[in-house]
C-alpha cells in the first residue's frame, strides 16, 4: 500500500478536506521565511480538530532540536520531518521523542550513504522544495532499497501513476495539488488521493 502525505497546509478546511478524501498524514510547514509557513499556534487548532488516525507532521529546516521539540509540543504535532542540513545528532535528539523523517534534495542521483542517516523514514524531494519541480525518477534508484521511501518533488494528478508503479512507502504533494500557494483546489486533490486509492485497492491482493 502507497500512502498520501499532502504538505504545506495552511487552513482548517484544507487539512478537513484532505482528511475526507482519505490522506495518511498532513504536513504544516514551521521553517519562517517559507511560502507555506505557518506559526506553530496557527497549526495548534487545525492539529486538535483532526480525526485521531491522520498524522499530522511538522517541517522544519535547520532548526536546533531544542526549538524543534518545542514547536512539535506548541502545534500538537506527531511526526518531525528534517528538510534541511540537519546533522545527524540533531534527528537523534529529536526521535527521543517523535518519529523522523528525513528529507533530501535531489540534484542528482541519490546517495547511498542517505540510508545510514539516523531516521524512520527518508524522503526525496526536488532540488527546490515547494515549487512543483521534479526530477528522472531513475535518480531514486540507490534508495529503492530502503523499507520507507517517500517520494515527492513536482507529483500531480497528471504524473502520479509512474511514481506509484515504484511503490514507495509514500507519495508527499503539496504546490501540486494548490490552486496558489497556501490554498489547495479541490479538483486536484480529490484526483490525486483518488488515483491513490484506485492503485491500492488493485494491487490489495498483490
Amino acid at each position: 500500500m502507497v500512502r498520501a502525505k499532502i504538505c504545506g497546509i495552511t487552513s482548517l478546511e484544507d487539512a478537513l478536506l484532505a482528511e475526507r478524501l482519505g490522506a495518511w498524514a498532513l504536513g504544516f510547514v514551521l521553517a519562517p521565511g517559507t511560502r507555506r509557513y505557518l506559526a506553530p499556534e496557527a497549526v495548534a487548532p487545525i492539529a486538535q480538530a483532526l480525526g485521531p488516525l491522520v498524522v499530522r507532521v511538522g517541517v522544519f529546516v535547520d532548526t536546533p532540536p531544542e526549538a524543534v521539540l518545542a514547536q512539535m509540543q506548541a502545534a500538537r504535532l506527531q511526526v518531525a520531518q528534517l528538510h534541511g542540513q540537519e546533522p545527524p545528532e540533531w534527528a537523534e535528539e529529536v526521535r527521543r521523542f517523535y518519529p523522523v523523517i528525513k528529507a533530501f534534495k535531489l540534484q542528482g542521483p541519490a546517495q547511498p550513504h542517505w540510508l545510514a542517516y539516523p531516521a524512520d523514514a527518508l524522503l526525496l524531494d526536488g532540488a527546490q522544495p515547494g515549487s512543483g519541480q521534479g526530477y528522472p525518477l531513475e535518480w531514486l534508484a540507490p534508495l529503492r532499497s530502503h523499507p520507507r521511501l517517500i517520494v515527492a518533488g513536482g507529483l500531480t494528478p497528471e504524473n502520479l501513476s509512474a511514481v506509484l508503479g515504484l511503490r514507495p512507502y509514500a507519495v508527499d504533494v503539496s504546490s501540486g495539488v494548490e490552486a496558489a500557494p497556501r490554498r489547495k483546489d479541490p479538483d486536484k486533490l480529490e484526483r490525486f488521493l483518488a488515483q491513490l486509492a484506485r492503485f491500492n485497492g488493485s494491487n490489495r491482493n498483490q
